[in-house]
């Protein structure tokens, strides 16, 4: 299960619509370490002059690393972090998340990021198993 869900939140979701703010609220309680990991970049983004901020930190077990997945694999979740935060996120192998503006998207470099060949270049030995 991707989410913890309160009564009163699935509740409000079987009678119809939940705010946004209500869904970001429920991923941040219920997926901590990706929550972490994603305002970090966004922040770092947010604060500097860089292209784009990313995490090359591998988590710190196997827990972690399933809030990751979960949290980037879901488009609900990942367009809540990303409308969240104004960022576009992209992301790489089991720990490798980066934060863009959304005015890169379709530019050099968020292209270069997500691009085949950026994902082959990025892999190593220690992340087969992530």
């Amino acid at each position: 299960m991707s989410l913890d869900v309160p009564t009163a939140l699935l509740e409000r979701a079987e009678r119809g619509d939940v705010t946004d703010a209500e869904f970001v609220e429920c991923v941040r309680t219920s997926l901590p370490y990706a929550w972490e990991v994603v305002s970090r970049v966004a922040s770092e983004l947010g604060s500097g002059t860089a292209e784009f901020a990313d995490n090359e930190v591998a988590p710190p077990d196997e827990t972690a690393r399933g809030q990751l997945l979960r949290a980037l694999a879901s488009d609900a979740i990942r367009g809540g972090l990303e409308r969240h935060f104004g960022v576009k996120l992209a992301f790489q192998n089991c720990h490798r998340v980066a934060a863009f503006p959304l005015s890169a998207v379709g530019g050099e470099t968020y292209s270069r990021f997500i691009s085949p060949r950026n994902q082959l270049l990025n892999q190593s030995p220690e992340l087969r198993n992530c």
